[in-house]
């Protein structure tokens, strides 16, 4: 098992490491970088779908705090597999209420999952768009909260999270 566990590990840390050389192409003019990273993070969806059933959740006391982010990052990027992102979301959300995940990545993915599915996000994580050089957050149930909801997560405060990606 040991093995196995350190296998997976592995098998995590590539798959973020080939889905972060890949995000680039993500939002590409060119439809065929656009078709590659669809169909590598469908694949990768699928890879992690079969590690859920397998071990269910991959926490860091499993395969290591990197290889944990990695499953996480693999499950965020699932946009065109809500079963996927849903499924990682309960897992996620069990391994949080045991304290062996971390709230803040429960919140991007809950985030993530609620706008895919066409809902309203709650921690403003989510950005639709860039209006007047300013990062445009995706509607949020409750905007006059958002800040205060981050918070109790441990995520900076919208202003200085947007700040990251604003335009110069």
């Amino acid at each position: 098992m040991a093995h196995d566990v350190a296998a997976l590990a592995e098998e995590l840390k590539a798959m973020a490491a080939s889905d972060h050389r890949s995000s680039l192409h993500a939002n590409s003019d060119d439809p065929a970088e656009q078709l590659a990273w669809r169909r590598l993070t469908a694949r990768h969806g699928d890879r992690l779908s079969e590690i859920m059933d397998e071990y269910g959740w991959p926490t860091a006391e499993l395969v290591g705090e990197e290889a944990a982010r990695s499953a996480w990052l693999i499950a965020q990027h699932a946009d065109r597999q809500l079963h996927v992102q849903r499924r990682a979301l309960q897992l996620m959300q069990q391994a949080v209420s045991a304290g062996s995940a971390g709230p803040r990545e429960l919140a991007f993915l809950r985030d993530r999952t609620l706008v895919n599915e066409g809902r309203k996000q709650i921690y403003g994580t989510q950005i639709a768009g860039v209006k007047d050089g300013a990062p445009v957050p995706w509607p949020c149930e409750e905007p006059e909260r958002m800040d205060e909801l981050r918070a109790e997560v441990g995520i900076e405060p919208f202003d200085a999270y947007v700040a990251k990606f604003a335009t110069a």
